[in-house]
């Protein structure tokens, strides 16, 4: 086991009374919940799930069938993310720490973790087909991510359950091509010397990671549309006649996108040169570069250039025109 981890099942009885009595006193502070965002999911852990902080019984696992189910629905984003998990893994796991990928309903997919440490974090309930989800385990990382749908950390007591605060968890939402919730990534430690600034790399690593998931995700939805990247992680998809075809939830938030409006067409000079503010100018001057490259690799030849973007000589014509770019050619 992980150097200083503490496992709640071994827990003295006054750690648990001291922590339970904390988490209802509280409660009783109706005001705690509107300053402290804990305070709130520890409010709904309690009222809106009926769970007591003292429950000693282990997380929640899937049978076999209802994994495979789980497993099934969310098989491309897991075979899309294994090399990523790998990474991050190889960046925190000499800290003692598992990764967990799970799906919306906070059951842990994939996992990554050091091979001695199995038997610990498995009996902690780190483990594929345990449910973390707010509404099973009160509030921790997964379940917190998942309901406010927002990276965080769940440090230590902050739990709800008294059996979860041997554990740090540090959990960022992943968005599916379409912008909705789908799934979280995790990183969880039960060792009790982290510093601070440790869990803030923990913590910048993992959102890194989630986002480079979400990308990955985006990209092979839209494989064969154009992606514009612009600031802030906004990608959009752009088809063969310069229309957007998607757009993930970055984007979605600058350019205000919704299902309804791109369900319509919606040429992508339009949006870009009607939008306001640094992560449009990032798009354009990203698009602009795209055009250029192209040019240059096909040597001038606005046919070619043309054919490697994946839009129609009339569309090209059109970028060349708008970008000032039409008197280099």
């Amino acid at each position: 086991m992980p150097e200083g981890i503490q496992p709640g099942v071994r827990m003295g009885e006054n750690c648990r009374t001291h922590h339970a009595e904390r988490v209802y006193a509280a409660l009783r502070d109706g005001a705690s919940a509107a300053q402290s965002a804990i305070v709130a999911s520890w409010s709904r852990s309690a009222t809106k799930y009926g769970l007591n902080p003292e429950d000693r019984r282990p997380p929640r696992r899937l049978d076999q069938h209802e994994f495979d189910t789980a497993f099934q629905r969310m098989e491309l984003l897991v075979r899309l993310a294994h090399t990523t998990l790998d990474r991050l893994f190889q960046s925190v796991g000499e800290a003692g720490c598992c990764v967990l990928l799970t799906d919306r309903d906070g059951i842990p997919l994939d996992r990554r973790g050091v091979a001695g440490d199995d038997a610990d974090f498995r009996r902690l309930g780190l483990w594929t087909g345990m449910v973390w989800s707010e509404a099973s385990e009160g509030t921790n990382g997964v379940g917190a991510c998942l309901t406010e749908g927002r990276a965080l950390t769940i440090h230590r007591d902050q739990h709800f359950l008294t059996r979860n605060i041997a554990l740090s968890c540090t959990a960022a939402p992943i968005w599916d091509a379409q912008g909705r919730l789908c799934a979280a990534l995790d990183v969880s430690t039960g060792r009790s010397d982290l510093t601070p600034a440790m869990l803030k790399l923990v913590s910048v690593a993992t959102m890194d990671a989630a986002q480079r998931i979400e990308t990955a995700y985006f990209r092979e939805a839209y494989r064969d549309a154009r992606i514009v990247v612009g600031g802030g992680g906004g990608l959009l998809a752009v088809d063969r006649e310069d229309l957007v075809a998607g757009a993930n939830r970055a984007a979605r938030l600058a350019y205000g996108l919704t299902d309804e409006r791109l369900a319509r067409p919606l040429p992508a000079s339009d949006l870009l040169d009607g939008a306001a503010g640094a992560p449009a100018e990032d798009l354009i001057a990203a698009e602009r570069g795209a055009v250029r490259r192209a040019l240059s690799r096909a040597r001038g030849n606005v046919s070619a250039a043309a054919r490697l973007l994946g839009v129609s000589r009339a569309t090209m014509h059109r970028k060349l025109t708008r970008f000032g770019l039409d008197r280099a050619t």
